[in-house]
């Protein structure tokens, strides 16, 4: 008798039960998947060079692209990092204003980026030049020596050009040794230029400059030498400013370094 009546109330309790059961949501295991990393969502914005595709997961952004159609963006996302890609209408709003904000030169805007597979030397060069700020740029050797390798300037090159997240990582802020700006990835160098105007960087002066064998602008007053595009640079008049070919030729005339932009030693 005990055990029937034990029986009843234990179906009673497993009846209430399977009334409060709720269905998952549809994007539950997608949803979960992209948290962990190992699926990314993505969607459209709108850039200075038109729109991109922005991919994410719960480690941060791991591709920018302006490959055209979404199903060409897929597979080769998927040819590049061999996981599971899920398009979604927009960025969540926190990751679409930080990036927003980075973009428009806002260096405080922290934006996640996620880099597995890429290696530590990679990971240094695209580091190095998150530091490059809006309206600036440095060359290639600038980086290699930033970084402790100042005769691994190919091999920076290299790096930038699988750079998977440009724009929030400024690879088109970084121009060739001899002055000229170069290749970019995302579009070629039209867009490159397109870039560095709007940034303020004045490409069309910058290629002049390379073009006469100018590389770092000093002034007589300070007795400071700086990268054409330093804050510190833009600031000297015409009357006080000194162009130079090499740091070198600097120094020998007395002018130091800007501790700044931190002009290297390279080769013309």
């Amino acid at each position: 008798m005990t055990s029937t009546t034990g029986d009843r109330s234990t179906a009673s309790i497993e009846e209430a039960l399977r009334g409060l059961a709720v269905a998952a949501p549809p994007t539950l295991v997608g949803d979960t998947l992209v948290i962990l990393g190992l699926a990314d969502d993505y969607a459209p914005i709108e850039t200075a060079i038109g729109p991109m595709w922005v991919a994410w997961n719960g480690r941060g952004v791991s591709t920018i692209s302006g490959t055209g159609e979404a199903s060409a963006f897929e597979a080769e996302f998927r040819a590049a990092l061999h996981r599971p890609i899920r398009r979604v209408a927009t960025l969540p709003t926190r990751l679409a204003r930080v990036i927003e904000r980075r973009l428009a030169g806002d260096r405080r805007a922290h934006v996640p980026v996620d880099l597995r597979g890429r290696t530590a030397f990679e990971r240094a060069v695209l580091d190095k030049t998150s530091e490059i700020p809006r309206g600036e740029v440095r060359p290639y050797g600038w980086i290699a020596a930033e970084i402790g390798h100042p005769a691994a300037v190919r091999a920076v090159g290299t790096a930038l050009a699988k750079n998977p997240i440009p724009l929030v990582i400024p690879c088109h802020r970084v121009v060739r040794t001899d002055g000229h700006i170069g290749r970019y990835s995302l579009g070629g160098p039209e867009n490159k230029h397109s870039l560095l105007t709007w940034e303020g960087a004045d490409p069309d002066r910058l290629e002049a400059l390379a073009v006469s064998g100018i590389r770092f602008v000093g002034s007589n007053t300070t007795r400071v030498v700086c990268h054409p595009t330093c804050r510190h640079a833009r600031r000297i008049v015409d009357a006080h400013r000194v162009p130079f070919r090499s740091l070198g030729d600097a120094e020998a005339r007395g002018y130091r370094p800007c501790r700044s932009c931190r002009p290297v030693r390279m080769a013309a």
